[in-house]
């Protein structure tokens, strides 16, 4: 288990946060880019925070934290996906944490129920959790 880093390159944070993003470009200059994020992502205009979701894999797409083949399973999610990103006009992330694909699906099935707004604050919640814990495996 590593600690927090004290600066990371922007190539270094794109593999944490899933993508070169605006957010990736903005942490790169900070010192402490894990521990600045959330100050970062609350001065991002609303579409640079939606790019940073986007640059994450959907649930039960191919990710080293996903597990779980059920195609069962993973046709739910592609549709809640679907009418999620319908709904919220960004993509849903969250933090696997371990916990298996078909445990997600009510996850998701929650979320949905959830406002833009609380959903686009706590997606980027869990893509910083989510570029944490890929920091502290490493």
């Amino acid at each position: 288990m590593r600690d927090l880093p004290r600066q990371l390159t922007v190539d270094e944070l794109a593999e944490l946060f899933g993508g070169h993003t605006r957010l990736v470009e903005l942490l790169a200059e900070r010192e402490d880019p894990l521990g600045a994020a959330h100050g970062v992502i609350a001065q991002l205009p609303e579409e640079d925070k939606a790019a940073a979701l986007a640059a994450h894999p959907r649930i039960g797409e191919p990710s080293p934290e996903q597990r779980g083949e059920d195609p069962a399973v993973l046709a739910e999610l592609a549709y809640l996906n679907q009418v999620y990103e319908e709904k919220h006009g960004f993509r849903f992330v969250v933090f696997v944490n371990r916990r298996s694909r078909a445990e997600l699906l009510q996850v998701l099935q929650e979320r949905l129920r959830r406002t833009r707004e609380e959903e686009l604050e706590t997606g980027l919640e869990e893509l910083v959790a989510i570029a944490r814990d890929r920091w502290r495996r490493g």
